[in-house]
């Protein structure tokens, strides 16, 4: 039986978001250990981080508008209705991390003394500093990242079941010839 496919703009978005994605976190965690000292160095990766991150943000509403406007091919006739609500409910948290993160991430450094450098270009500040609300805006990137780190972990793991499985259900995001 024939299950329908992402369609090819669909999959190249999917894999090429997985990858920065996976790298921005991976950036993420690896530099919040790099020591303030010699000055500059910590900055400039935190610099690189929010670029990236701005980037990216923007990638995932463009992400998020062609999947509102093209949808989600239909899920395989066998697939129980557990199945389908847990992928439904995993893509809601991952969809919501990828807003959530950018936004909190660029709110967290507006309300940071310091300035946001955009791939070197500094951003306007667009208020005062205040302690407290950078605070509430790290602590919700924090959260949303773990989050966000394991809605992955359960995707990839429920595509590797599905492969295993040999359902139709891993190769409607797989590269290749678009139904």
């Amino acid at each position: 039986m024939h299950t329908p496919r992402y369609n090819n703009l669909a999959i190249a978005l999917h894999w090429i978001l997985a990858v920065a994605l996976v790298y921005q976190i991976a950036l993420g965690l690896w530099m919040v250990d790099i020591p303030k000292s010699p000055p500059g160095l910590r900055a400039e990766w935190f610099n690189w981080h929010k670029s990236i991150g701005m980037s990216l943000g923007l990638a995932v509403v463009l992400r998020g508008v062609w999947r509102l406007k093209s949808g989600a091919p239909t899920f395989p006739l066998g697939l129980p209705v557990w199945q389908r609500s847990l992928a439904n409910i995993n893509h809601g948290v991952l969809y919501a991390c990828m807003v959530v993160m950018p936004v909190s991430g660029f709110l967290g450094s507006t309300y940071s003394p310091y300035p946001i450098k955009f791939f070197g270009v500094v951003l306007p500040k667009l208020w005062a500093a205040s302690p407290p609300l950078k605070e509430l805006m790290s602590t919700l990137h924090f959260g949303a990242s773990r989050l966000f780190m394991l809605a992955i972990t359960l995707h990839i793991l429920a595509a590797l079941w599905h492969l295993a499985k040999g359902d139709d259900v891993f190769g409607r995001m797989m590269p290749g010839k678009s139904a």
